[in-house]
């Protein structure tokens, strides 16, 4: 599979009532708790334009409009995810503050300093072409805007059994296939230019999304044999196999969760 057909499989598959069942409204570890802490580290105020890379259904570009104020137009490659945000902003009465368009993080369609500040919650690992993401971010950031990632993170190789379980396109949803050392992320902040990077671990908010993942796991599992539900093509045993690895990679320190933000220099 190539990185265009992954993307797009990826895509499709957030888009999945499973993917929703599984991992709730927000899509990443914390929840808006954590898209409220990251807008607060970033200074969102009024007279900002955000970016919202990978924004799903909308609910934190909605939340950051509603919270902070400011303009935020998000783009997703799933189609149905944009349609979905869109009318949930006339729902939220925020449609002149948030819209939602088609876009590929590694080919913004967007003129250079097209905004303040660029965001990009739980997604930036499963982008194929990380460097080419993140000077893209660079790109249509003004000088001195703000960047603000939140992303699974890992210390180390993945145990071979573990790296065997995430090997599926589940682990992709879970975030967790191609999550990275936390260093490497910045590695690729810097070699885009960026400045004053910091770094804020939230490995607890991990490891409570786990949790709730596996609990309702074995609650789809159950509803599916009652035949209240219908979930073809779901591997019930591959799907706990592999949360039943990430709570314990978790607990290890293997896995985390961090905020990572950053500002563009001016000049």
């Amino acid at each position: 599979m190539n990185d265009t057909e992954l993307k797009s499989c990826c895509a499709a598959v957030y888009e999945s009532d499973f993917a929703r069942l599984l991992l709730g409204d927000s899509f990443h570890p914390g929840g808006l708790q954590l898209t409220e802490k990251l807008g607060r580290l970033l200074a969102l105020s009024r007279r900002d334009h955000v970016l919202d890379i990978a924004c799903g259904r909308g609910d934190s570009a909605i939340f950051l409009a509603t919270q902070f104020g400011c303009r935020v137009t998000g783009i997703d490659l799933g189609e149905t995810n944009v349609a979905y945000a869109t009318s949930r902003a006339a729902a939220a009465n925020v449609s002149t503050l948030a819209r939602f368009e088609l876009g590929d993080a590694e080919r913004l369609q967007y003129s250079d300093a097209s905004f303040d500040v660029v965001l990009c919650e739980c997604a930036f690992c499963t982008f194929p072409n990380k460097q080419a993401a993140t000077s893209e971010f660079a790109r249509v950031l003004r000088s001195g805007g703000r960047l603000g990632l939140s992303d699974l993170t890992r210390s180390g190789e993945l145990p071979s059994e573990l790296a065997g379980l995430l090997a599926g396109l589940l682990a992709w949803i879970a975030c967790i296939a191609d999550a990275r050392p936390v260093e490497e992320y910045v590695a690729y902040l810097e070699r885009a230019q960026f400045q004053s990077l910091s770094v804020e671990p939230h490995d607890e908010a991990l490891a409570q999304m786990v949790r709730d993942v596996r609990t309702r796991l074995l609650a789809a599992e159950m509803m599916v044999r009652l035949e209240k539900m219908s979930l073809p093509g779901v591997d019930f045993a591959e799907a706990k196999a592999t949360a039943a690895c990430a709570a314990g990679a978790i607990r290890s320190g293997l896995l985390g969760y961090s905020l990572i933000t950053a500002i563009k220099p001016c000049g």
